[in-house]
């Protein structure tokens, strides 16, 4: 058995297979699309999910509530007294705070349990690839609380760099304004965004076309990467159904940086209902987000 359980939650946009070889537990972040609630009891294949979003359907995300947060928990805490729980940021979901709730009244009702809960302060594969450092550090023999301090060193370490294909999408989510959605959908505009040391999802500039959008979050990477140059022994790579758009940012990393390593997967439900279809993403280690 490990020495410790490390849980998370389905934001991290983790593989199913990657989750299952490393005995990682995830509690469902529940969505609602087309008057149908999806979480830990029921899930729609992806690829189904972001068709329906190209019909128009527009999802709605509710935050994991400490009721849920604590019945999980007492069921990883069934295998291992001691959890690590690498949660969803809370600059973009109350999630993270519920999962301190439950933690802290399951240790007041069992005082030979340990759950650390970290505000991981990334989203998607950013925060799948704090999970994938936590993974690692605990293979390396190192304990619950080496593991967790460490990762609250290194977090904002943690790059992501986004791009959307629609930008109505943000435009729900409040990032941009109606009009500037409307005339930058006309005129192919792009925008570049980040996730900031508070969590936050941010604009940071806007590119016109597809292609240059998809090379400036490698131009990004190229610039943050800095004294971490030589030690990502990984890049994640998330999507939102756009298989070739993630491969052709793996192929430019792999010539700019000779990296051998990824992980792409999909952007699951819960982030993809704010971002839309055609979403790319790239995680790696930085000097600073």
């Amino acid at each position: 058995m490990e020495t410790f359980k490390i849980v998370t939650d389905s934001t991290a946009d983790l593989p199913e297979k990657y989750l299952k070889e490393h005995e990682v537990d995830m509690i469902n972040v529940r969505y609602v699309i087309d008057d149908e609630s999806f979480g830990s009891d029921k899930q729609m294949e992806v690829h189904a999910f972001y068709e329906l979003m190209r019909g128009g359907k527009m999802p709605t995300t509710s935050q994991v509530n400490p009721e849920e947060a604590k019945e999980f928990l007492l069921a990883c805490a069934r295998q291992n007294r001691e959890i690590l729980c690498l949660a969803f940021s809370s600059g973009l979901s109350g999630t993270c705070n519920n999962m301190r709730i439950a933690a802290q009244d399951l240790m007041e009702e069992q005082e030979d349990l340990k759950i650390v809960v970290i505000d991981t302060l990334c989203a998607s594969m950013g925060e799948g690839l704090l999970v994938h450092k936590a993974v690692q550090l605990q293979k390396q023999g190192k304990s619950l609380q080496e593991t967790a301090d460490w990762i609250e060193a290194h977090k904002l370490n943690l790059v992501h760099m986004f791009t959307v294909d629609d930008l109505n999408h943000l435009h729900r989510g409040g990032r941009v304004s109606k009009t500037a959605a409307i005339m930058g959908t006309l005129a192919g505009i792009k925008p570049i965004l980040h996730v900031d040391d508070e969590g936050h999802l941010i604009p940071l500039r806007n590119v016109r076309g597809r292609k240059k959008s998809l090379l400036a979050l490698v131009d990004d990477l190229e610039k943050k990467i800095g004294s971490y140059r030589n030690s990502n022994d990984i890049v994640f790579i998330s999507h939102g159904d756009c298989q070739e758009d993630a491969e052709f940012v793996k192929e430019e990393v792999k010539r700019r940086l000779g990296t051998e390593v990824f992980l792409v997967n999909y952007i699951g439900p819960t982030i993809g209902a704010h971002s839309g279809p055609g979403t790319v993403a790239l995680f790696f280690m930085g000097d600073e987000r």
